[in-house]
């Protein structure tokens, strides 16, 4: 049976809880935090901790963090739960902090999980204390502290950005969870399929606590076999997860990226789902995904409809706001807006033909009449004479030559017929005509 975890921790207690670093360099990931030489680290070696808040996705060692920073600086840890606790909660805790003190028993490091919870009426209550060092505060949220806390507490903490752990960091405590004989699951003497604890690396999404869950579950599968092997259909399994041909590194992901993009580019709502379903369910990162809706909104619905790169942007929005798993609700949108959305790649072309022309020509002159003149001497060399400002002519439009000489009359922009670009174009046929027009005068 494994021995007891970090301190208090039952040995029947799940492997999760049981694995929870003891100390700094236990930890996984976060290194640009923790790691040595680092801000935190050095504030944790010196025992200057400041009041923080903790911002990270889930499993990515937010209360692990908070509990090694209490043994490390020798703190009485004493969690809070923002939802369930209240202002006669703070006051009893608050008290204790004193009393332990007077006793001369160190500090209190006051642990609020889900602070972004936090009522007026707890946030009121604990800042005085916080204030004057009564207690130290460590708040973990998953939330933008920016949004979800009041200025008047962000400005009594330091705010540090925990990362999702990537598949290095949890593989590498799979492997400490397996061969742990202690707090892990050595004991069993397990053989694993490399692919195994692979896929629950991947699978996981960065979360820690999913990783361990999932691995428990499996080992004890494994551990019910003669042979003792824990494999790919017990990771699968366990993580309720399948294993898919996928290799982000290779041939497969071109291929699926490319299906991908393509299928939104030939308004195929269905493909494109499907291809995205397949990066995202074998481990692709989110935001890899996402990046490339951004990209392709604007070159290839372009002006089609402007919308698009705003329904691409909210999706990045909305995902670094909701996270995982919740996250493929707003790619599903927008995926299906953009695969629908009327195509136009005019403005991608139209920045490709003026850079062709800056290539070939070099910095042409800008013409006279459109140059600043914010001095005496300019005006005086004939710098913005001439120039009419559109605002004062009707239609708010003047016939005017913008280019440099040795390009007028140059078209780098020719809208397509297709949706919001449609009217834009009868628009531009116009202006140009006026402009054509007023050169023949």
């Amino acid at each position: 049976m494994p021995a007891p975890g970090p301190a208090g921790t039952e040995p029947a207690a799940p492997l999760a809880e049981r694995m929870r670093p003891t100390g700094l360099d236990e930890i996984v990931g976060q290194k640009h935090l923790i790691g040595e030489g680092h801000l935190l680290r050095r504030a944790i070696e010196r025992d200057e901790v400041p009041s923080m808040i903790l911002w990270g996705p889930p499993g990515s060692g937010k209360t692990t963090l908070a509990r090694v920073i209490a043994e490390a600086t020798k703190s009485a840890f004493v969690p809070f739960s923002a939802v369930l606790g209240g202002v006669a909660d703070v006051r009893a805790i608050i008290a204790e902090a004193q009393e332990r003190r007077r006793r001369g028993g160190g500090r209190t490091l006051l642990f609020v999980d889900e602070i972004h919870r936090f009522n007026k009426a707890q946030q009121d209550a604990f800042l005085p204390h916080v204030e004057r060092g009564t207690v130290t505060l460590i708040g973990a949220t998953t939330e933008n502290p920016s949004f979800a806390l009041n200025s008047a507490l962000l400005s009594r903490a330091r705010v540090y950005v925990l990362q999702a752990l990537n598949e290095d960091d949890l593989h590498e405590l799979l492997e400490r969870a397996l061969r742990d004989e202690s707090r892990g699951l050595g004991t069993l003497h397990l053989e694993e399929e490399p692919e195994a604890i692979r896929h629950l690396a991947q699978a996981a999404f960065g979360d820690a606590r999913r990783a361990l869950s999932a691995l428990e579950v499996a080992a004890a599968s494994a551990a019910a076999r003669p042979d003792r092997k824990l494999t790919l259909a017990d990771a699968e399994e366990a993580i309720a997860r399948r294993s898919l041909l996928y290799d982000k590194a290779g041939e497969q992901h071109y291929d699926v990226v490319s299906a991908f993009i393509k299928s939104m580019r030939g308004s195929d709502p269905d493909a494109a789902l499907y291809y995205a379903a397949r990066m995202l369910e074998a481990g692709e990162d989110p935001r890899f995904v996402i990046r490339r809706m951004v990209i392709f909104a604007a070159e290839d619905v372009g002006l089609a409809d402007p919308r698009a790169l705003t329904v691409a942007n909210d999706c990045r929005q909305a995902f670094e706001f909701v996270g995982w798993p919740e996250g493929w609700i707003p790619i599903s949108m927008a995926i299906c807006y953009l695969a629908s959305a009327p195509k136009s790649n005019a403005s991608y072309k139209a920045y490709g033909a003026a850079k062709a022309d800056v290539n070939a020509h070099g910095p042409l002159p800008v013409p006279m009449h459109i140059r600043n003149a914010p001095t005496g001497l300019m005006k005086g060399l004939g710098y913005g004479k001439g120039y009419r400002y559109p605002h004062d002519y009707p239609g708010h439009h003047v016939a005017e030559q913008y280019l440099p000489e040795k390009l007028l009359g140059r078209t780098y922009y020719e809208p397509s017929d297709q949706g919001l670009e449609r009217q834009i174009g009868e628009r531009l046929r116009h202006l140009r005509e006026k402009i054509r027009e007023g050169q023949d005068e």
